[in-house]
């Protein structure tokens, strides 16, 4: 190869397939050609050359020809055009400025005879004539000058005017001249369609309904035999952030000419987009990038017409129009003139054109990957991709729309609930959903109130589970309010354990009596089950209820230590006083837990009579009987919370299928880790076996006196000088840790090793890998697609108006906040003036003085 010529990989009889960051060329009888093409060679003279080298017959095939070009973002390729010498210059110029040392070519071919004689998309030319001559076509790819949409026999656009404008820029727009024969009442993609059938099969009808007309056709439906693949040429769909100017900047929508500040360059006449809203996107862009704005002169259905903002100030000439293509969506732009003439007087801050609308499209990937996103991030994210600063408005109105495009409307999603469930239910047999709703005057209407859920796994897992149960309730922060009430479990390995899930109008008395009475009926019927929660009235008066199922011995109730505390520093403001409360509840002897009282007693007589007020059994953990197996605290649900933090703010039927999916992936990873655990031979949980073998640690320095071996009566003595007395037998140890836990504590171990009796026999059931791997053994199945659900006959469900939220912007926080809300150890604000503590600037006395 001499210098002057560029090495070449031409691909042909395939197809080119593009994917998010590259381009392939594919097919069964592809074929790599390899060209030495001149620096200085024309573009009609390298249609001869590839004429000539592939043996493709010009009398029947046109050449459409595009590069494998490389984006300057990453490691990334998008398809380039070769329309023409400017284009063909540009691709060989890519060895000079790129590390490319070799081009590849993608060659698609199309067929001549019977195709319409314009350009759609400028990738694809289309000719009827039968007798149309190969070697007088023009060979350059870019879009024509007439209007691909429907042209009657003089030239009028019959089917695109306006429906509701006569504005003078509307009117009799469309290019007169035309070559194209139609019938008066016929369009031009009815004679598409017929010219598609003629092809012997090798094209589909548009109008079918497994067509294809995405970059990927089926392959069923190609002759395998033919030399060519047809594709009608897709819009871009802003499926991925990164994807918006790419998108619009593509093979498939060709733009020729570059303006400066946006890489992707000016519209061109011809140019086909999927819909309407496509073009109005590509359309925003465009102009932010270009840092100008236009305003909308006509918009309907079937036309949308677009001048600059500044036409008349500075007689800028940009304009667009656009027309629907009949019998489709696809929108193609017929007249343009452009780029920009005008300039802005002063710099802006903010762009007409960066609309919600566009924030919603360009924060999609965004509020998948993150339910939470705040408001000040999507701000950042607009202001890093384009370089305007929103208002806040602005971008919780973009993330509101967003998330009713990705997960649908919030008042629709009562409606449609009814039928979710039908659907789980369908290839989950075993759930339970119970529904409370209002009956209205409205027939075959009824008002949401409550629905309560819990899945089969979760029924079966939780009788493998230790008899502890932590309840909870949190705000959803949708367009309606409510309560999601949530029932948690906890496995062998002090794992959370997904019980059972609720939609409440609020936390009340009757909301949770109702939630513990459809626990009680439907999920469990076992005895003895502790449950944990904070002191709300509604909790208090269920669990007392002898109807409920819940009051002792049935169940037994617990309070949540850090509830207790948070509502003692509310009441007393005094920390230690607070840590000396929690240190009590966590003593697991009465020596030691009337010791902390009594310390409570002499700082804060009154702080001890509140507490003394408050029956011991449920807040202190030395006279729990073993009940709440150590869990002092309602964290398992909190967590859980924490987990559909992001789903509270979506509609309900996300909130339901989030619990599904998250369960599901709960039971995936755990049933994996139980079934490992067994095939190695592990006889307990990775959390049991961890502290069996510090306690084992322990037992070692620890000194033993035999009393009765008949009894396994003991007596060890610590390191640290202290004694307990233990009975094998009885399991029990003064010391309080192996009845609070389940198993061993260090001292009950040295007595077993001073016998040579295995120390495991006393670990308790819950705790082995058979019941761990039990509690995640069953399965989640895949829920059938919507068109498969069973239908639902009953009454439509409709939100209750009176948890709707009132007016727009971000909704009122109703979280009663305390001081669990504020870090341990965080310093009280400062004054910014006089540096004093407990106030800012604002409230500064001191003010007005300096």
């Amino acid at each position: 190869m001499s210098v002057s010529t560029i090495p070449v990989i031409c691909y042909y009889n395939g197809q080119m397939m593009r994917t998010k960051t590259d381009v392939t060329y594919e097919g069964r009888k592809a074929v790599i050609a390899p060209m030495d093409i001149p620096i200085e060679c024309t573009f009609e003279e390298l249609i001869g050359l590839i004429y000539s080298k592939t043996n493709i017959d010009k009398r029947r095939f046109r050449l459409s020809l595009n590069c494998k070009y490389p984006l300057r973002s990453g490691n990334r390729f998008q398809p380039f055009p070769i329309q023409d010498d400017s284009s063909l210059r540009r691709m060989l110029n890519l060895v000079n400025t790129t590390s490319i040392e070799e081009i590849e070519l993608f060659i698609e071919v199309v067929r001549v005879k019977g195709l319409l004689n314009k350009s759609v998309g400028g990738h694809v030319n289309l000719f009827v004539r039968d007798n149309y001559n190969v070697a007088q076509a023009d060979y350059d790819c870019g879009p024509s000058s007439s209007p691909v949409s429907d042209i009657g026999p003089n030239g009028d656009d019959e089917d695109c005017a306006d429906d509701g404008g006569n504005d003078e820029d509307v009117d009799n727009e469309c290019n007169e001249n035309t070559d194209v024969e139609v019938d008066e009442h016929a369009s031009s993609f009815g004679y598409f369609n017929q010219i598609l059938e003629n092809e012997h099969g090798i094209y589909v009808s548009a109008e079918a309904p497994c067509c294809d007309v995405s970059n990927h056709p089926d392959e069923d439906t190609l002759d395998e035999s033919s030399p060519y693949n047809f594709h009608l040429p897709p819009t871009p769909h802003f499926e991925h952030v990164e994807n918006l100017d790419n998108a619009v900047a593509s093979a498939w929508t060709p733009w020729v000419a570059h303006s400066s500040g946006y890489c992707g360059g000016e519209f061109v006449i011809g140019q086909v987009f999927n819909s309407k809203s496509d073009l109005q996107d590509a359309a925003k862009i465009y102009s932010i990038k270009s840092h100008q704005e236009f305003i909308v002169v006509a918009s309907s259905k079937k036309l949308l017409v677009l001048r600059c903002k500044k036409a008349e100030e500075c007689n800028c000439p940009w304009k667009l129009r656009a027309m629907v293509v009949k019998d489709t969506s696809l929108f193609v732009i017929n007249k343009y003139a452009g780029p920009h003439t005008c300039v802005n007087p002063c710099f802006n801050w903010d762009h007409h054109q960066l609309d919600s609308n566009l924030v919603a499209t360009h924060i999609k990937s965004l509020i998948k990957a993150q339910f939470t996103l705040t408001t000040a991030a999507i701000q950042a994210s607009v202001m890093e991709r384009w370089g305007y600063q929103i208002s806040y408005k602005k971008a919780l109105d973009g993330k509101h729309k967003a998330i009713r495009q990705l997960f649908g409307d919030f008042c629709q999603s009562y409606t449609e609930l009814p039928r979710l469930f039908l659907g789980i239910e369908q290839s989950n047999p075993g759930c339970v959903v119970i529904w409370k709703t209002c009956e209205i005057n409205v027939p075959n209407t009824e008002i949401f109130q409550r629905v309560f859920w819990s899945f089969k796994p979760s029924i079966e897992g939780f009788e493998h589970c230790r008899p502890i149960m932590s309840i909870d309730g949190t705000h959803l922060y949708g367009k309606y309010k409510g309560k999601l009430l949530i029932a948690m479990g906890c496995d062998g390995n002090n794992q959370l354990f997904p019980l059972a899930f609720a939609l409440t109008e609020g936390e009340n008395t009757d909301s949770w009596g109702w939630f513990l009475a459809c626990i009680r009926n439907g999920v469990t019927k076992r005895t003895g089950i502790c449950v944990i929660s904070d002191r709300h009235p509604g909790i208090m008066a269920a669990m007392s209820d002898p109807d409920l199922g819940w009051a002792a011995p049935s169940a037994y109730h617990r309070i949540c230590m850090r509830h207790l505390a948070s509502n003692f520093m509310t009441r007393f403001k005094d920390k230690i006083l607070k840590n000396l409360v929690c240190r009590a509840a966590l003593a697991t002897t009465e020596r030691k837990f009337n010791k902390h009282m009594h310390t409570i007693g002499r700082i804060n007589s009154e702080a001890l009579q509140w507490l003394e007020a408050i029956p011991v059994h449920l807040w202190a953990l030395s006279h729990d009987g073993g009940r709440r197996y150590g869990l002092m605290t309602t964290n398992i649900s909190e967590v859980f919370n924490s987990v559909l933090k992001g789903a509270r703010c979506l509609p309900v039927t996300a909130l339901v299928q989030l619990t599904f999916f998250r369960l599901n992936g709960y039971f995936v990873a755990r049933r994996e880790v139980g079934a490992n655990r067994l095939a190695s031979a592990e006889q307990f949980t990775p959390y049991v076996d961890a502290q069996l073998q510090g306690r084992a640690v322990k037992a070692g320095s620890m000194e033993i006196v035999l009393y009765d071996h008949v009894k396994g009566l003991f007596h060890v003595k610590s390191r640290r000088g202290r004694t307990h007395r233990l009975n094998l037998h009885e399991k029990n140890c003064t010391c309080g840790k192996t009845l609070i836990y389940g198993f061993p504590c260090s001292h009950m171990i040295a007595a077993c090793q001073h016998r040579c009796v295995d120390f495991r026999l006393f670990v308790e059931g819950y705790y082995s890998t058979q019941s761990y791997y039990n509690t995640w053994a069953s399965l989640f199945h895949p829920i059938f697609n919507e068109d498969e659900w069973p239908l639902y006959d009953g009454p439509t469900i409709l939100p209750p108006d009176s948890l709707q939220r009132m007016g727009s912007g971000r909704p009122r926080s109703t979280r009663l906040h305390n001081e669990m809300d504020v870090r341990e150890g965080k310093t009280s604000i400062t004054c910014g003036l006089c540096k004093q503590p407990g106030h800012n600037r604002r409230s500064c006395l001191k003010r007005n003085q300096l």
